[in-house]
């Protein structure tokens, strides 16, 4: 019960008036620190009461110490102007019974409408980052006497890259102030860092996580083709679900309008809503729907963060999120407050291994649901082959056989060429055994090596002959066929030089008959 706590009267009264009887875990935890005058980081999951867990100890300590002659007391930033509204619209219904004033300051509304409203000076100031900023930079609100400030879905708000505007906004606060941190998670990367410029030894808090199962939902896939085939089954699930209040997420504002236009068309009541609308149609969307005008609301993730609109039953994720995180957030829409709901996934074949890492992520085994009517041609991807890596441990190393390596035909074409027995080393290798693909016969025993004869002997034979025509000498054979190494060879002092040898030669010719084959040669002029 909320006796336990002290609360004022007037708080007590509201609560009487909500219809909230029971705290929830998160509440018996925050809102002694909070009366205590801790700085708080706070992590639970979807639906647990976190607004009511720092709005009852704030409210409380601005009745029991009132400050009439000061500015604003209580600052309270969001994400999102949706969920501002909201903790306004919660704020209010707390404080019913008070004469405490509270105001929400967005994005997209008239800036001189909001101008006149501060100068009325209330105390509870909720909004958005960039138009809380704007009024600070115009003086037009004034922080100096801030005592509370409230950082709602901190983790979504670093994830928009709003972190600067945060700091410039802290930055015009009193350093002597109460801050709070609620977040989806306390191991965001930029959490840590946030915290320890504007808190002082904050108190952790954690009732479970937002990773924690959802017990009263249900969550269910459905296989589907493609985006044709998505909408078919979207529209079937709306006629054939029980539901009062149906939420269906898409990833874009393009895919949001359409199934929409698709819903609508299909007889559904149903309304839009993204960023890109202005302010007042979004509200007026959100009105609808609370008001149960409209049962259907297609969406962004602009919806998924802190929404509390009560009778949502049903969740449809027309494509699935791109992490578990946002998947819980969007889920976190039905189920609150320990009523139940069902959550349907439409899973296309390349979202496939999207659903698996998610499944993964927060532990789950979702329901595999099949309609009927409208089956998937797609049943999931094929079975893996077991990979080569699983089967190393069974064979034994003497089993292995290493393949052999490739051999280029360069390192191969002289494999098995008899080499020159050691015996014979000194003698000279001929250029045909070098290049035939046998080996050459090496020179005979008993024939005199011709490095013994003497080159002069050979020259004078070989000028002595007269040259056939249709012959060539026999001692030119052999000195082609033998070639003899230099080093064997007389030094070139007892050798005829070449050019001699020519001009002997030609002399020799000259001397000869001049009629060749019966003709004289022609003399030139």
């Amino acid at each position: 019960m909320f006796e336990q706590f002290g609360l004022n009267t007037s708080l007590e009264k509201g609560l009487a008036k909500m219809g909230l009887e029971k705290p929830t875990p998160v509440q018996v935890e925050m809102i002694p620190a909070l009366l205590a005058g801790h700085d708080i980081q706070a992590c639970a999951m979807t639906g647990s009461g976190k607004s009511a867990a720092f709005l009852l100890p704030l409210l409380h300590q601005m009745l029991e110490k009132p400050a009439p002659n000061t500015a604003t007391r209580c600052l309270v930033i969001t994400p999102t102007r949706e969920l501002a509204i909201q903790l306004e619209r919660h704020c209010q219904e707390l404080a019913s019974f008070t004469a405490i004033q509270s105001l929400t300051i967005l994005g997209g509304e008239n800036f001189k409408e909001q101008k006149a409203k501060l100068r009325k000076n209330p105390e509870f100031v909720i909004g958005t980052p960039g138009r809380i900023l704007e009024h600070v930079q115009r003086n037009s609100l004034d922080l100096g006497d801030l005592e509370f400030l409230v950082l709602d879905e901190a983790d979504r708000t670093l994830d928009m890259g709003l972190r600067d505007d945060v700091m410039e906004i802290v930055s015009h606060c009193q350093s002597y102030r109460q801050t709070v941190l609620l977040s989806a998670t306390l191991n965001h990367q930029g959490l840590g860092k946030i915290s320890k410029e504007i808190q002082r030894t904050p108190k952790k808090i954690a009732i479970g996580t937002h990773r924690s199962a959802h017990e009263n939902i249900l969550q269910d896939i459905i296989l589907a083709d493609d985006a044709a085939h998505k909408k078919q089954l979207c529209s079937w699930l709306l006629a054939n679900e029980e539901f009062q209040k149906s939420v269906v997420f898409s990833n874009t504002r393009v895919h949001a309008e359409e199934l929409a236009v698709f819903l609508i068309k299909q007889g559904h009541k149903t309304a839009c809503l993204h960023g890109e609308m202005l302010q007042d149609e979004r509200k007026r969307v959100m009105n609808l729907f609370r008001e149960g005008k409209v049962r259907v609301l297609v969406a962004t993730d602009l919806a998924a963060r802190g929404l509390d609109i009560p009778a949502i039953e049903l969740v449809i994720n027309f494509a699935m999120p791109r992490s578990g995180d946002e998947y819980v957030h969007r889920i976190g829409r039905t189920g609150r407050a320990g009523a139940n709901g069902r959550a349907v996934s439409l899973v296309a074949p390349q979202e496939w291994n999207l659903m698996e890492s998610i499944e993964r992520y927060l532990n789950l085994d979702f329901t595999h649901r099949v309609v009927e009517s409208l089956p998937a041609k797609f049943k999931g991807p094929a079975k893996k082959k077991k990979s080569d890596k699983n089967l190393k441990g069974r064979f034994s190393a003497k089993d292995k056989t290493i393949p052999k390596a490739k051999q280029r035909h360069r390192n191969r074409k002289n494999v098995g060429k008899r080499r020159t027995p050691s015996a014979e080393k000194d003698e000279p290798q001929t250029t045909a055994s070098l290049y035939k693909g046998k080996a050459a016969k090496a020179p005979s025993a008993n024939k005199e090596p011709s490095a013994n004869k003497e080159p002069s002997a050979n020259k004078k034979s070989s000028a002595n002959k007269k040259p056939s025509a249709n012959k060539e000498p026999s001692a030119n054979k052999e000195l082609l066929a033998n070639k003899e190494p230099s080093a064997n060879k007389k030094s070139s002092a007892n050798k005829e030089p070449l050019a001699n040898k020519k001009s002997s030669a030609h002399k020799e010719h000259s001397a000869k008959d001049n009629k060749v084959d019966g003709f004289a040669p022609l003399k030139r002029k």
